[in-house]
């Protein structure tokens, strides 16, 4: 039935902050943007008045690209439990890196707040085909919980 993951959505507060996160920083590429308004969108969310900018980016080896969504109108709340990792609903993306050291070191120069440092997973717990997994998790510049994961 499902072919592929299309888009992820991302609500944030800035788009222009956001987007500068995920370009200059994680290193996906802008393919284009939108502004969103009228009963189609509404209909769609369930919100009235809806107004919303967008952009969407994409890894540079590809698929599935992520929406970056910006609300005007009606704005929403940031709830600090959505950052925690052991709360209901979707929790985190994982974006896998050729180097994580380096990642890491470009997220903490931006400022990025990390949960962790890299760390190895046990080989006792799970052994991957492509050799150990290393990770951490950081939030973005809205709290959106996000995994970095190398394997070696």
């Amino acid at each position: 039935m499902i072919c592929a993951v299309d888009h992820i959505n991302i609500v944030v507060f800035d788009l222009e902050r956001s987007l500068g996160f995920y370009t200059k920083v994680l290193g996906f590429k802008e393919t284009h943007r939108a502004y969103l308004e009228g009963g189609w969108v509404e209909s769609i969310v369930g919100l009235k008045g809806v107004r919303a900018n967008v952009a969407y980016v994409i890894a540079p080896a590809g698929a599935p690209r992520l929406e970056l969504l910006c609300y005007e109108s009606p704005t929403g709340d940031k709830l600090p439990e959505n950052s925690r990792p052991n709360t209901l609903g979707l929790r985190h993306l994982a974006l896998q890196v050729d180097d994580i050291d380096t990642a890491v070191r470009r997220l903490k120069d931006a400022k990025a707040e990390l949960i962790s440092e890299p760390v190895v997973v046990p080989t006792d717990v799970i052994t991957h085909h492509k050799g150990h997994k290393i990770l951490c998790y950081f939030l973005d510049p809205d709290g959106v919980l996000l995994e970095l994961t190398e394997y070696r």
